[in-house]
């Protein structure tokens, strides 16, 4: 007699391994008046990013006796403006980036960081915030997750009215958790909200984005933004684009045990936070501990904190 077992098939959950490399160079981004400034701005943006980007690769350590795996990747917001079309922009980009001898491997919508499809990665970040409590906090301030306010430390108290006959406390500084002597408090808007639509802010994006390139989402265990190969012509639409193409049939894998962005410096106040939001974000257990067994198969060496796997280049005006 045949002894079966039923089982739910969410009872046990699989969770699918991507495909890694070594590390995930991020070329740039391009929003609005970039484009509108015609192909010189392009042009001049990739000439100054050419040689930290060399720097970058030159940095990039793999096992003794391997090559470094080091995919490219470039961001196009369409997600606060819409500007264009594929059909017009993507050649340029890749044209302007080959005059300055850069291969973009992989590019990318912003909006696919809010919605690829049926997936929701925004989503999926921010349903494992995991908010620190400053010292001495008492729960009266809502979570993150309500408010849509995200802080690294503690907020100036507001003025509130005091008890009969009670002084007031009188002004507090907000204080950063973990300040070195002094304070770098700051407090990130995630969303805002108008009926009906959640627009999210562009730093949280940004940290969306930072986790897509370092393997770290899933959706019910399963990969969430999977490279589509370029077809032939690019469409007229951002829609009718792929929210990840690869524009480099011969690129190494899109995610990466670590990645770094070589960016203007108007970009630092935004990785500032999001270094803020990864700071209490909560990955999965069984996907950190996925590649965290892959890295120590390969011999790479991989930070515990998520964070340090986060690198920047800034680049000012020449």
């Amino acid at each position: 007699m045949m002894d079966t077992t039923f089982r739910e098939a969410s009872a046990d959950p699989r969770t699918t391994a991507v495909p890694l490399a070594h590390l995930s160079l991020e070329l740039g981004h391009l929003y609005m008046d970039d484009f509108a400034a015609g192909p010189a701005r392009l042009r001049e943006q990739f000439a100054r990013v050419r040689p930290w980007a060399d720097a970058a690769r030159l940095a990039c350590s793999a096992p003794p006796g391997r090559r470094p795996r080091i995919s490219t990747c470039f961001l196009v917001d369409d997600y606060f403006t819409r500007f264009s079309s594929p059909a017009e922009v993507v050649p340029q980009i890749i044209e302007q980036a080959a005059e300055s001898g850069l291969v973009i491997d992989y590019l990318a919508r912003e909006s696919a960081c809010a919605e690829a499809g049926q997936v929701r990665p925004a989503q999926l970040v921010e349903a494992r915030l995991v908010q620190s409590p400053p010292p001495g906090s008492n729960g009266s301030r809502p979570p993150a997750t309500e408010s849509g306010w995200l802080s690294n430390g503690e907020r100036s108290p507001a003025d509130g009215l005091a008890e009969a006959m009670m002084p007031t406390a009188g002004w507090q500084p907000p204080r950063e958790i973990e300040a070195r002597r002094h304070s770098v408090f700051l407090d990130v808007e995630l969303w805002d909200e108008q009926p009906g639509r959640r627009t999210w802010s562009c730093p949280f994006l940004a940290a969306v984005w930072q986790l897509l390139r370092l393997g770290l989402l899933r959706d019910q265990g399963q990969e969430v933004l999977r490279p589509v190969a370029r077809a032939d012509a690019f469409p007229g639409s951002w829609d009718e684009l792929p929210p990840l193409l690869r524009l480099n049939p011969g690129a190494a894998p899109f995610a990466a045990y670590r990645t770094v962005s070589v960016l203007a410096s108007r970009f630092l106040p935004i990785e500032h936070a999001v270094k803020v939001i990864l700071d209490q974000w909560s990955p999965e257990e069984a996907v950190l501990g996925q590649l965290a067994e892959r890295a120590r198969q390969e011999g790479v060496s991989l930070p515990e904190d998520v964070r340090e796997r986060v690198g920047y280049v800034f680049h000012g005006p020449s």
